[in-house]
């Protein structure tokens, strides 16, 4: 069975920032967006992460809220090499740094090599419990990072409760 485009399933678009709090408050008073989760710290370590195919030791705060048929997702950097911290290098301000489609795990490898025979490389992976993680070097060919996310079952559970939770 041949893998729907991968563009079919875009789900997040991710803000790498430099004060979490102050971008969730932009969001919540200024956009009305008011559904962020619980903010989370992910320790690379915890989750296999690593960062251009090394493991990783970095360390970020994540917030996630679903608005508009979208993730919204937070996150800021706080130690070690990430993708994230060479973003805010080099954009200090913050900004949309990757864009992530996501689809059930059994269809992430296909999805994977997809991009990888389209000569977009793997930087960046996280193996948590809710889902397998991949991110592609696509900043020359869109200006973004594309993430990929293979959904678990408890992954797609998670989903699922962050659509349906009410503000």
């Amino acid at each position: 069975m041949m893998l729907a485009p991968i563009g079919s399933n875009l789900a997040q678009i991710a803000w790498v920032v430099g004060d979490l709090r102050t971008t969730e408050y932009h969001f919540r008073h200024a956009m009305g967006i008011d559904r962020f989760g619980e903010t989370v710290t992910i320790r690379s370590r915890e989750v296999e992460g690593t960062y251009y195919g090394e493991p990783s030791d970095a360390e970020w705060l994540v917030s996630i809220a679903y608005a508009g048929g979208t993730f919204i997702e937070l996150i800021q950097p706080l130690s070690g090499q990430s993708i994230f911290m060479d973003y805010l290098d080099k954009n200090p301000g913050g900004g949309i740094q990757h864009i992530a489609y996501s689809l059930p795990i059994i269809d992430f490898e296909e999805a994977s090599a997809q991009l990888i025979g389209k000569e977009f490389p793997v930087i960046t992976t996280v193996n948590m419990p809710v889902a397998k993680i991949a991110f592609f070097d696509t900043y020359h060919a869109i200006g973004v990072i594309t993430e990929i996310i293979g959904l678990t079952e408890e992954g797609l559970k998670f989903v699922e409760n962050m659509k349906s939770e009410r503000p």
